[in-house]
């Protein structure tokens, strides 16, 4: 979620509405309070969300594609990674220590990256079942023995196993191999476990209501009352994008997070909620601009959510993005232009658009007769799956080392501005709620003052 893409969307958002578009906002751009933090890695200039989800949810740098660990444990480092002290805490476990319900919420598999940061410890973070251990080709991850998959963590170690809710993607990642018809059964573990049997049984053990939903009716009709746990897993992969799901099976994330907050208003002592907008992320790396936007505007209608739900007066809201993406916007289009269609020349009289890539998947640059480059003018630019043009051809988008926005609204937001790291982020949001490392740190320095 760069610049760019809050840029796009918010004019994508105002043309949705027929309007022109630039002067509209997001949910989250008319809080109070903004920020630049930045994104690099332990190791890598350009961040992955694993490493940049570690930095945001628990205050330290790791290296990239690793998640809960410290810089001590690097790619694939499955050695290392067994090490707990080289594991990073979250600031929803120090919300549990303090006695505070917590949750989380993706539109991406729950087991990704991000969402993981919350809870897992993993030397590489597509190590999500036990068969992506044992299938490993890459030599420094060959091997590995006696690690944990990052789907097993969540379910059988803490934190994981206190969250009230846990809402997302990623449904095979918790069951075994199966031959059953049934896709609600489809499962990708070798082990044979059934984790979401082993979850309903450890709240059954804990003598707590707990509910396990696969679609968006029983979302809705939750009894939020007379339930204490909640599993949902409403796809076997990811979630489908907003733009082209089925609205009657799968939940918005804007509904996810209405019924998550239901669940955090039990709570006595208050709660830690981390929610994403995920397939931002897996939009722009297809090079999809319409999706990357729709998926924004539906974060947008989270927060707003989020926020009609909640007093700024005792509730702390922090948005921001794991990293960049290298989408552009780009050349002079007239005021109101479609974002998506507008097109503008060249001097070799060819066209581009509003919007580009950096780098990607694309159209060949040249046609097939290899005389000429391809012209984007007769394009079905309007199409949901369309590609954007690139300047340099991948298979993959990649992510942008730029810094990202940080909104902020509630108690102590007002330490969220100006540019810093965003190992800083948890430490605010630890010292506004009066637990943590950062009321910890400023107890002992108040007693070393006391003392002399």
């Amino acid at each position: 979620m760069s610049l760019a893409t809050l840029a796009a969307a918010r004019i994508y958002l105002g043309q949705l509405k027929k309007e022109a578009g630039e002067n509209t906002f997001l949910s989250f751009e008319k809080f109070p309070y903004t920020g630049l933090a930045k994104t690099y890695c332990a190791d890598s200039q350009v961040a992955d969300s694993a490493c940049s989800a570690t930095a945001y949810l628990t205050g330290v740098k790791g290296n990239i594609y690793t998640v809960g660990v410290t810089s001590s444990v690097g790619y694939m480092d499955w050695r290392n990674m067994k090490n707990e002290s080289y594991h990073t805490t979250s600031i929803l476990k120090w919300a549990q220590d303090a006695g505070k319900g917590t949750g989380i919420v993706s539109t991406c598999r729950i087991t990704d990256a991000s969402p993981a940061g919350t809870y897992a410890h993993s030397a590489y973070r597509k190590w999500q079942t036990d068969l992506d251990i044992k299938n490993e080709k890459d030599p420094r991850g060959f091997n590995a023995t006696g690690v944990m998959d990052i789907a097993s963590q969540l379910i059988e170690n803490s934190p994981g196993t206190e969250f009230k809710v846990i809402l997302g993607g990623g449904r095979e990642a918790f069951l075994p191999i199966t031959e059953q018809n049934d896709p609600t059964m489809t499962g990708s573990r070798g082990d044979g476990k059934n984790l979401i049997e082993k979850w309903k049984k450890s709240k059954e053990n804990m003598k707590k209501s707990a509910s396990y939903i696969t679609n968006r009716d029983q979302l809705l009709g939750l009894d939020v009352n007379n339930t204490d746990y909640v599993l949902g897993l409403f796809q076997s992969d990811h979630l489908d994008y907003h733009k082209l799901a089925n609205e009657k099976e799968q939940p918005t994330l804007a509904e996810m997070t209405e019924l998550a907050i239901k669940m955090m208003q039990k709570e006595a002592k208050g709660f830690v909620l981390f929610i994403e907008g995920g397939r931002i992320d897996i939009a722009h790396h297809e090079n999809k601009a319409h999706l990357a936007l729709d998926e924004t505007v539906e974060l947008h209608k989270a927060v707003e959510t989020a926020v009609k739900m909640t007093n700024e007066d005792d509730t702390l809201i922090v948005v921001t993005a794991d990293h960049a993406h290298t989408l552009n916007i780009n050349g002079y289009p007239r005021r109101g232009g479609d974002i998506f269609t507008y097109v503008q020349g060249t001097e070799d009289k060819l066209s581009y658009s509003t919007l580009s890539y950096s780098n990607g998947p694309n159209t060949p640059r040249f046609k097939e007769d290899g005389y000429g480059q391809h012209n984007i003018i007769n394009d079905k630019r309007d199409d949901p799956h369309y590609t954007f043009q690139t300047i340099n051809l991948l298979k993959t988008e990649t992510h942008d080392g730029q810094d990202v926005a940080v909104f902020a609204k509630g108690p102590w937001a007002h330490l969220l501005v100006g540019n810093y790291e965003q190992t800083l982020i948890p430490y605010v949001m630890s010292y506004a709620a009066g637990f943590g490392p950062a009321v910890e740190i400023l107890d002992a320095k108040n007693q070393h003052k006391r003392g002399s």
